[in-house]
């Protein structure tokens, strides 16, 4: 009996210490990683428990992520052998970055390394990473030499029954909008991120990827399966109309891309830069030519605006008096008429002081588009000649359209033509596309992406007339927590579609909402026929930003976000609810001792009335600010020196 109880002793003993070496506590010691054994043992199944403290109390935002690859050759999920831990590692980089939600970033965790063989005694590294905002685990073959396809990846997140999740149907243009539920009963295949509150309330959760690059696939979520897991899939044989294999093909030594939940407070998750702080830094050194700026794009108005000079020349007059230094040539430039051709859209464009930047079919068999121009961007000798007379025209950037696919050739195609444009100081910004991977912070000239269904829908049917004002206040809790969104905002007139949304709702979305290059998407008299103070903050308001701020809200409902720039501070709310409401504005985000002159624009008697107001606020103030139903409002706050 005495022997039994020493060896039970040894054996809970064993296991206690081999789990604490398996595990990795955040910084901040809120957020907690633990590898467990399915069996309880050093051989098997493995998987990562993460839990959340928050004053005390523990959330647990997932009791499963089960892990595992195969590779064509031979499995690495179910029979791996445990062999050692590393010991802790602090991860501390600060970074700066051209545009952005804050200028500042932190990449800061505490790091452990995993080892692993499997039953041929093939390596493989689990590395996991526990940050004050998240976790990010990623898998490594350490070995080299070789190269393989990845049939599977079997990463999956087990999400518990009762828990509030937002997700969007996949498609390969990433323009879905969000569905809110209790449960997992809608099974099909998601698109990244996907946010989730546990059923406690007590922690918030947004399940994205980051750092792919050329030796991977993009993946999606999917409980097809079952209802409560939801596994990374690799993209369709269909997507980009079957062209590119569906199974990644990796060269060792290889890692993964960074599998990443951010984690916390509603705050926490707006806030977070963790997509980007895990990815590779930034791969140029001499940033300057890198500027990030508001564009007039006339495609909104007027889809076949750029074959049109007089309107392209309009539009460039738009941009001049609002103090907007780009204005956007979209498709069929290389058919203008009216008036002049592209060299003389060029010149005029010039004359005001703007820089242009032009439209580009993504090309190739990928895309059913035939659009044109077509193809200028599918090879290394396109892009060089192309970027090479866009240069002597004295073109900024290019928006490169109709991706379709997220299989590893078009993983490549996007990152050679990033790192071909980076060559000639060319900005790139992408359109049908998949969703921000934390490549902004590797290739800075890439300074929004489309992945968004936005204004552009008011052209595309009935359906975003009413649909718009809650996806709205869902996408920056979602879609532009991860990056750049180019959902070309602020219209005040009417497409094809009419708006349901007030002009507060409409100005503030330039807050709201962040982009590198932020496209302003009304016709020239949506801004001309504003009043004053309105048209002054749309001149004014920046769209790179030194940091940012959530200070009240929750998706579906309102949002009420703070950013700012040098010494100024611009907020911006919007409601999605029927009824008009009203919202407190504190300034807790001040500093001490410091007032400020607060110009406020809100909604007025109707939707498309704005009253404004002027008052002294300091960090203790507080502002009583009515909002129309489908309402918003804009502040700037500026020190009064």
């Amino acid at each position: 009996m005495k022997c039994k109880t020493i060896v039970g002793l040894f054996l809970m003993s064993t296991l206690a210490v081999f789990s604490q070496n398996a595990s990795v506590v955040s910084p901040n010691k809120k957020i907690s990683v633990e590898l467990r054994n399915s069996a309880n043992t050093q051989v098997g199944g493995w998987y990562l428990k993460v839990n959340y403290s928050n004053d005390g109390k523990i959330s647990e935002v997932f009791q499963q992520i089960t892990l595992g690859l195969d590779r064509a050759d031979q499995s690495f999920s179910t029979a791996l052998k445990y062999l050692k831990t590393s010991k802790p590692n602090l991860i501390n980089e600060h970074y700066s970055v051209v545009h952005g939600k804050r200028v500042q970033c932190t990449n800061s965790a505490n790091e452990v390394v995993v080892s692993f063989e499997n039953q041929g005694k093939s390596k493989l590294n689990l590395i996991i990473r526990a940050y004050n905002d998240g976790v990010a685990f990623r898998y490594e073959f350490p070995e080299k030499g070789g190269t393989f396809v990845v049939n599977d990846e079997l990463t999956t997140y087990c999400v518990a029954d009762s828990t509030k999740r937002w997700l969007e149907k996949f498609n390969p243009a990433n323009e879905g909008l969000y569905t809110s539920s209790k449960d997992g009963n809608l099974q099909q295949d998601w698109g990244y991120p996907a946010l989730f509150n546990t059923p406690d309330k007590g922690c918030w959760y947004l399940i994205h990827e980051a750092d792919l690059d050329k030796n991977y696939c993009g993946t999606k979520l999917s409980n097809v399966a079952e209802k409560s897991k939801y596994k990374l899939t690799f993209p369709d044989q269909w997507n980009g109309r079957g062209q590119g294999e569906v199974k990644p093909t990796i060269t060792l030594p290889w890692k993964s891309p960074w599998r990443v939940v951010i984690i916390g407070s509603l705050s926490d998750i707006v806030e977070s830069t963790l997509v980007d702080d895990v990815s590779t830094p930034s791969i140029i050194s001499k940033t300057d030519w890198i500027k990030p700026g508001i564009a007039s794009w006339n495609y909104w108005s007027s889809n076949h605006g750029t074959k049109d000079f007089k309107k392209v020349c309009e539009f460039a007059d738009l941009a001049a008096s609002m103090g907007w230094p780009y204005t956007l040539l979209d498709w069929e430039w290389d058919t203008m008429g009216n008036g002049g051709k592209l060299e003389d859209a060029l010149k005029y464009i010039h004359s005001l002081g703007l820089k242009p930047l032009m439209w580009y079919n993504s090309g190739g068999n990928h895309t059913w588009v035939s659009s044109t121009p077509k193809d200028r961007m599918l090879t290394h000798e396109n892009r060089v000649e192309e970027f090479t007379k866009l240069k002597k025209l004295g073109v900024a950037g290019v928006k490169i359209d109709f991706f379709e696919s997220e299989k590893q050739s078009m993983i490549q195609y996007y990152l050679d033509i990033l790192e071909d444009a980076a060559k000639f100081d060319m900005m790139v910004y992408f359109h049908g596309c998949l969703v921000p991977r934390g490549w902004a912070r590797t290739y800075p000239h890439l300074m929004t992406y489309e992945g968004v269904r936005g204004a552009e829908w008011y052209n595309n049917g009935p359906e975003f007339t009413t649909t718009a004002p809650e996806h709205n206040t869902i996408l920056p809790f979602t879609r532009n927590v991860v990056g750049a969104m180019d959902y070309t905002p602020v219209t005040f007139t009417n497409s094809q579609f009419p708006h349901i949304t007030s002009y507060g709702h409409e100005l503030a979305l330039s807050v709201v909402f962040e982009s590198g290059i932020q496209h302003m998407a009304d016709r020239p008299e949506g801004y001309q026929d504003l009043p004053d103070a309105a048209k002054t903050f749309l001149k004014e308001v920046p769209n790179a930003w030194d940091n940012t701020k959530l200070l009240d809200g929750y998706p579906g409902k309102d949002v009420i976000i703070a950013r700012s720039k040098g010494n100024a501070w611009y907020i911006g709310g919007i409601s999605a609810e029927r009824f008009p409401k009203n919202k407190t504005l504190s300034f807790n985000f001040l500093p001490e001792n410091v007032k400020y002159k607060l110009t406020l624009i809100s909604d007025g008697e109707h939707d498309k009335k704005l009253v404004t107001e002027y008052m002294v606020v300091e960090k203790s103030s507080v502002v009583k600010v009515r909002l129309l139903g489908r309402g918003g409002f804009v502040a700037c706050l500026k020190p009064i020196l």
